[in-house]
Parts: structure tokens; C-alpha cells; sequence
């Protein structure tokens, strides 16, 4: 018993250390207000063109689900049906625009939250050996890395969104199912900065998180519910990078003592 008791408990612990992490990231960003605003740039860049996106989405929805919809012709609710697959296409296209900002959001703002990443980790003490790539060559990564990682979360999410017309399953299990696998995405991104600090390539860095996934879904998991809400999403981005760097430092790869 103790044996299946223990790894819950260690899971359970790992994702409020998660959720720790985030707040202590919030924290950071409050006693330092001047890297706060230094973050805000790209964030803001990347919410003016993801606010253009959406809207077009939110006016073209009906459409789409009618498109995606002509079986439904001969029905005599299907305006009633094709209302809810236009309300299901915003909502996967919000979730994943809220996947894919903190990706291009980094990308944009690569040298911007670099230099804060590496701020907050001067304030934790520093890296004793810290691996300093290229611009060109770190942001070329960071655009493939993303890339793949966009790959890998739809092979989860487009199963999910075709779930969601399930009914009950689709109210009930699905949003929670796309809470998680979104999070864990999410810190994916966040967390590829101070990772790529300490030398490590996408292969190790996913390895990595699935070895923690109780922070990791900790972590990932608020940041994707708090991002949900737009401006939310651009006030928090300067935070959850510095939440990042914490939970990285001190829950995924701690220095090793000498």
C-alpha cells in the first residue's frame, strides 16, 4: 500500500510546489517592477496580433461550422447544433491561442526574457557553468523546438476537440483532459529557456518534465486557466517566465552541490 501511496503523495506535493512556483514568479515580478515593464513589450506585441486572430474567429465562427457541418443540412435544429460547433471552434481556437502565445510570445521577446530569466536566477545565486549560444541560433532553435511542440499538443487536443461533441464527457472530462495536457505544453515553452541555460536540448527537457510532472502540471496547469483571460495573459507573461526560471532552479534542476 505504501508503495502506491507514496508516488501519489510525492505527485501531490510536486504540483502544489508548482503552483508555488508561479506565485513566488507573480512575486518576483512585483519587487522588480522595471523588468515587470521590460517583459510587457512582447507580451503586448504578440496580444495586439493574437486579438486580431480571435476576432476574426469570433466573427467567422458560424461559418466555419457551417462549412465543417454540411451533413447537418436536413436538420431541422441544426442552427441550434451548428451554433454549439462554432461556440466548440472559438474555445479550441482560444485554447489554443493560449498554448501558442507564451511560444510565439518567447520568440518575439527571446533576448527580452532571456535577460530577465537570467536576472532571477542572479537573484537566486546564479549558475556556476551557464551555456551562452548565438541569438540567431538560439532563436532558430526556439521557432523549431516550439514548432514540434505544436505538433505534439495537437496529436492531443484535435482527439480532445472531436471528444467534446461527446455528450457529458465532452461538458465534463474533456475541458479537464485539455487543462492538463495544455499545461503541461505550456511549461514546456516556459521552462525551455532556463533549460537551454543549463545546456539541454528538447529531448532532455521533455524527459525532464515527465520525470516531474506534479510541478510541472502544477505550474503549467494555473498559468493555462489564468491565461485563459486575455489581458490576464499579458500582465502575467514577465511573471510566468520568472516563475520558470524558479521552478527550474529549484524543483527540476537544482545545482548540485559540491
Amino acid at each position: 500500500m505504501s508503495d502506491i501511496v507514496r508516488p501519489a503523495q510525492r505527485e501531490a506535493g510536486g504540483f502544489l510546489r508548482g503552483v508555488g512556483c508561479a506565485f513566488r514568479g507573480l512575486g518576483w515580478v512585483a519587487r522588480h517592477p522595471r523588468w515587470w515593464l521590460f517583459g510587457l513589450i512582447p507580451a503586448l506585441i504578440a496580444f495586439v496580433l493574437y486579438a486580431f486572430a480571435l476576432v476574426w474567429l469570433g466573427t467567422h465562427a458560424g461559418g466555419l461550422a457551417e462549412w465543417a457541418t454540411p451533413f447537418a443540412d436536413g436538420w431541422g435544429w441544426r442552427d441550434v447544433f451548428r451554433t454549439l460547433v462554432g461556440i466548440l471552434i472559438f474555445v479550441a481556437g482560444l485554447a489554443l491561442a493560449v498554448l501558442t502565445y507564451a511560444a510565439v510570445t518567447l520568440a518575439i521577446g527571446e533576448p527580452f526574457y532571456e535577460k530577465l530569466s537570467e536576472k532571477v536566477e542572479e537573484d537566486l545565486g546564479g549558475l556556476s557553468e551557464a551555456v551562452d549560444a548565438p541569438f540567431w541560433r538560439s532563436l532558430m532553435r526556439s521557432i523549431r523546438d516550439s514548432l514540434i511542440t505544436l505538433g505534439y499538443m495537437l496529436l492531443f487536443t484535435i482527439p480532445l476537440f472531436v471528444l467534446g461533441f461527446v455528450p457529458v464527457i465532452g461538458q465534463t472530462v474533456v475541458p479537464v483532459l485539455g487543462a492538463i495536457v495544455s499545461g503541461f505544453f505550456l511549461s514546456v515553452e516556459l521552462t525551455a529557456l532556463p533549460l537551454e541555460r543549463r545546456g539541454m536540448g528538447r529531448k532532455e527537457r521533455f524527459a525532464l518534465l515527465r520525470g516531474e510532472k506534479g510541478a510541472t502540471l502544477g505550474f503549467g496547469v494555473l498559468l493555462f486557466l489564468a491565461f485563459m483571460v486575455p489581458l490576464v495573459a499579458v500582465v502575467l507573461m514577465p511573471a510566468a517566465v520568472a516563475g520558470a526560471a524558479i521552478l527550474v532552479r529549484e524543483r527540476l534542476a537544482p545545482p548540485q552541490e559540491v
